[in-house]
């Protein structure tokens, strides 16, 4: 949720793109001294403003892939397959959230890239040929990284920062 309010504050418009036009459900993921794992609870809700097939890509000027559960669906839609690759082969801007990095991965988008991700799929980015380096952002060209939520502070600036430059020499 902080990229998506993070770009707006740069003045960029976002859009919310979905398969269905229902609001899409966030959740907050926390760390629980009791739990192995992280706990997931419901968050806020955003409003869609585009269905995946309807998204003409040559109307945006950036990507943000975000992370949780989302990217465990949303990698096997075609729509979704069509419009990474589009920011890929253009060398537009594009964000990784936590787990956002299994969606190019999953396209072999990540081949000889370097990329931040959730610790737990690391072993999955680098069979899709990246190498992950953990760090709260990793800039690898037009592609910025986070591990998670808790790099938010430093990877929405360094975000900002890709964005911009790939925006103004573009």
């Amino acid at each position: 949720m902080y990229p998506y309010y993070r770009i707006q504050e740069g003045g960029w418009d976002v859009d919310v793109a979905n398969k269905s036009m229902r609001d899409v459900q966030l959740v907050i993921h926390e760390f629980d001294p009791g739990c192995d794992a992280y706990v997931e609870k419901p968050g806020r809700k955003l409003p869609v403003d585009v269905l995946w097939e309807e998204v003409d890509v040559d109307l945006y000027d950036g990507l943000i892939i975000p992370g949780g559960r989302a990217p465990e669906w949303i990698r096997v839609d075609d729509d979704v397959r069509r419009i990474t690759e589009h920011f890929f082969a253009r060398n537009l801007p594009i964000a990784l959230v936590c787990h956002g990095a299994q969606v190019p991965a999953d396209y072999g988008l990540l081949k000889g890239r370097r990329t931040a991700c959730f610790p737990p799929i690391t072993r999955d980015m680098e069979h899709a040929g990246a190498t992950v380096v953990d760090a709260p952002d990793v800039v690898d060209g037009n592609l910025v990284s986070c591990r998670g939520w808790p790099d938010m502070p430093q990877f929405g600036r360094v975000m900002m920062d890709v964005f911009s430059k790939s925006l103004v020499t573009a």
